[in-house]
């Protein structure tokens, strides 16, 4: 009799993201998308992001749920560092903002473990994403993934499914902040 693998709620920020990390998840996992994005802008590049991350899974069988696009909470919850470089102190509340909600979902729907693909990016820095997914694992009682996705090929791994999916492929990290050439 075989063991029922362990529910796992994947944040996933774009198709991009979600072209080889799901897979690479579903071997030992049962994956789950989860899709909260509300700092991406504007809402036409939400949709975009959405759909490409849709496209990325379609033929796995993996579900892809989407949180509130709730872009006032979002702004509310980087106000204070809008003025701070891509990268600084704003990026640190934009990724505690949306990992809390995504530990808040997991804990609800009743996942095992919750985990992002934020740290493939190359300027997403695992030691400040990780740490954050701890705080909010322990503060729900949830597992978080730990992970640095882009390390071991990683990255590579997901620029060739993406490219071999014909996934859109942005040129920004998503917020409006993030569209300003500093």
């Amino acid at each position: 009799m075989t063991k029922n693998k362990e529910k796992l709620l994947l944040h996933v920020c774009c198709g991009v993201c979600g072209a080889w990390i799901p897979k690479m998840l579903s071997e030992k996992f049962e994956v789950s998308l989860y899709f909260f994005n509300p700092n991406i802008w504007p809402k036409e590049e939400y949709e975009r992001r959405l759909d490409a991350t849709k496209k990325a899974v379609e033929n796995l069988g993996i579900e892809v749920m989407e949180g509130e696009y709730s872009e006032a909470d979002w702004l509310s919850a980087v106000a204070d560092f809008k003025d701070e470089p891509e990268g600084g102190k704003r990026c640190e509340a934009c990724f505690d903002f949306r990992l809390a909600e995504t530990a808040r979902f997991a804990k609800e729907n009743d996942f095992d473990w919750f985990a992002s693909t934020l740290t493939v990016g190359r300027n997403k820095k695992a030691e400040i994403i990780n740490p954050i997914g701890e705080k909010w694992a322990e503060k729900f009682g949830i597992s978080f993934f730990i992970a640095d996705f882009k390390k071991g090929g990683g990255q590579a791994k997901t620029d060739e499914e993406s490219k071999r999916l014909g996934l859109y492929r942005q040129n920004y990290c998503g917020c409006i902040y993030s569209l300003r050439r500093d």
